[in-house]
């Protein structure tokens, strides 16, 4: 089997990219031509990816292990807010130290284990050391509060958790406390909670001392021998199709699922996400994404340890002013963000004070980008290269992904070609694939695709047929040349007397109006129309919009019943950590505001 990292020598740490056999200076018109087998029906929504690189299947410690031998004294990560540097050795040696006293203290093979921390460097250590001992790694969002926390630990019966002290407003130490009291009157290791009854062994990040608690440092120590026998027994027992993360999504509509993951999935994508941009030894990836969510641990870590990049932590949470000083200071190549974290960037006061000459790609992936903003960070950010990305949790999480030379007019308004090895298609509401052009419900195949949602097997059922396409609930588009235009989701489409809106039309026309920064468009009930169409928009500093300027901009240019009927001007969106846009609680606050008027 062959992975980027499997040679037969260390001296060639992956296998040649398409852009080392043609020049860096012209990579992406021959992925997208390899994303295609020559074989499709083009009048048929279908694509599947070609490519020359192989999927690879190999365990994340195995592959973690042949980067180690390729560049072992080259730096694997960088976390500024705590001053730590590792190379690919010294990460390695952390991850396996952990991963011995994990399974010398009671964790077997398949045991989940949660950590609910911010960014930081013991995050990755953790990532990797299960990966090694075979257990599955519960990502927690830190922002989750107490009945978030227990439903989280409950729903997949996690034996273990790494946590912080405290993040942002939260104490975590406290809310565990809460939720198991019998902290205080165990030693650690032997929690036995009435409330949390699978739960037995809770490790706090760094050396501090807690009562019934290791500290992360503890389980970090040189392993000793019999230790380190053990953990080789049981990686020589590992499996690629192992189950090793499940990613929580989000409960917008119902309680949240486990997606769970295993090592061939994610590490492919991440293969492929990093293949895109050109990742190599010499890149330094900027990560100020969460590594709770895909986009920061795969598209980022994995992504790194796949192509010997250097991963680079700005801070524990996205902070632009230290996004920006990471990306100068330490010389960062690429980049990542969602939309709003970009123009955060851009909207700083000091953000032309810094020099930002050493970016050439990136990805913007998890919402869908403004067209005018993709412009500009293009130019301003000095990222000729950047990708637009697009996937979901269940899928790993890339589906599909623009080149690093696709069209300008490509770029900004498609999420690109499909992803080498996966197949998409899309249908009409009979299941039928719909001709090019058409909109429809995009639909996904292949290695990426989840196991399925942690112990659900009929809520599994609802999204992954059983031919095994996964249903994505994305209304998609799909052109002549296999790029793809996300149009909206199943849900977020308004109905408005009987005419079918989708929300992402009226946002990117209104993201033209001079003065706007951000817009979000959703439906509220009303009795007349069944629908009403809302506006919440965000102006740049300084700029003065009114509802009139606004009407009077739709006027004339969209189709009356598209026009918002009710519109906000506020500072800030609800998003998630992210930051994606939280549409169901606007629309929540505004039935509560509008009352009688939408009855």
């Amino acid at each position: 089997m062959v992975t980027p990292i499997r040679t037969a020598s260390p001296e060639i740490p992956r296998l040649t990219l398409r852009s080392e056999l043609i020049g860096r200076s012209a990579p992406s018109s021959e992925t997208n031509a390899l994303r295609f087998s020559g074989r499709e029906n083009l009048s048929q929504s279908y694509v599947h990816g070609g490519s020359r690189t192989p999927l690879g299947f190999e365990t994340i410690g195995e592959i973690l292990a042949r980067r180690v031998a390729a560049q072992p004294d080259d730096i694997a990560l960088i976390s500024l807010a705590q001053d730590r540097h590792f190379t690919w050795s010294e990460l390695e040696e952390a991850a396996r130290n952990l991963a011995a006293h994990l399974l010398s203290i009671g964790f077997k093979r398949g045991d989940r284990i949660g950590i609910w921390a911010p960014n930081c460097w013991e995050w990755v250590v953790t990532q990797l050391g299960t990966a090694k001992a075979g257990l599955v790694l519960v990502n927690i969002n830190p922002a989750y509060r107490l009945h978030e926390l227990e439903f989280a630990l409950k729903k997949v019966g996690c034996s273990g958790l790494v946590l912080a002290d405290r993040f942002k407003t939260s104490d975590y130490i406290t809310m565990i406390r809460e939720l198991a009291p019998e902290i205080d009157s165990c030693t650690a290791g032997n929690l036995r909670s009435e409330g949390l009854p699978a739960l037995h062994t809770i490790i706090r990040l760094g050396d501090g001392k807690t009562q019934g608690m290791f500290s992360f440092d503890e389980v970090c120590k040189q392993a000793d021998d019999a230790q380190l026998a053990q953990l080789a027994r049981t990686e020589a027992e590992l499996d690629p199709d192992d189950p090793i993360n499940i990613q929580f999504t989000s409960g917008t509509t119902g309680s949240p699922k486990g997606a769970t993951l295993s090592h061939h999935n994610i590490a492919n994508n991440a293969l492929f996400a990093g293949e895109a941009l050109d990742l190599g030894p010499n890149d330094r990836l900027c990560i100020p994404v969460p590594l709770y969510h895909c986009f920061g641990m795969v598209m980022g870590n994995l992504a790194c340890v796949m192509h010997g990049s250097a991963m680079i932590y700005p801070g524990p949470s996205f902070d632009p002013l230290a996004t920006l000083r990471a990306i100068e200071d330490e010389r960062c190549t690429a980049l990542y963000g969602v939309p709003t974290m970009f123009i955060a960037q851009l909207e700083h006061p000091e953000f032309s004070s810094f020099n930002l000459n050493s970016l050439r790609t990136g990805i913007m992936a998890g919402a869908p980008c403004p067209m005018e903003i993709m412009k500009r960070v293009v130019s301003e950010f000095h990222m000729p290269e950047i990708t637009i990305a697009y996937g979901m949790t269940e899928t790993s999480p890339v589906s599909f992904q623009t080149g690093r030379d696709t069209p300008h007019e490509k770029r900004v308004a498609t999420v690109g070609t499909i992803h080498p090895h996966v197949e998409v298609k899309i249908i009409d509401q009979a299941g039928q694939v719909v001709p090019r052009g058409q909109e429809g419900e995009l639909c996904t195949r292949g290695y990426s695709v989840m196991k399925g949602y942690w112990n659900e097997p009929d809520r599994t059922a609802e999204t992954i047929d059983t031919e095994g396409w996964l249903h994505t609930g994305d209304l998609a588009i799909l052109d002549n040349e296999g790029y793809c235009r996300i149009s909206g989701r199943l849900k977020d489409m308004i109905i408005r007397g009987g005419e079918n809106v989708y929300p992402r039309e009226i946002e990117e026309f209104l993201h033209q109006m001079p003065g706007v920064e951000m817009v979000q468009i959703f439906g509220v009930p009303d009795e007349k129309f069944g629908e009403e169409i809302c506006a919440w928009i965000k102006l740049q500093g300084g700029r003065t919009v009114t509802e009139q300027d606004v009407r009077a901009f739709c006027n004339g240019a969209i189709a009356h019943y598209k026009v918002p009927r009710f519109i906000r001007f506020v500072d800030e969106f609800p998003l998630t950590v992210t930051g994606k846009p939280q549409k169901f609680l606007m629309r929540d606050a505004m039935v509560a505001e509008l009352g009688a008027k939408i009855h």
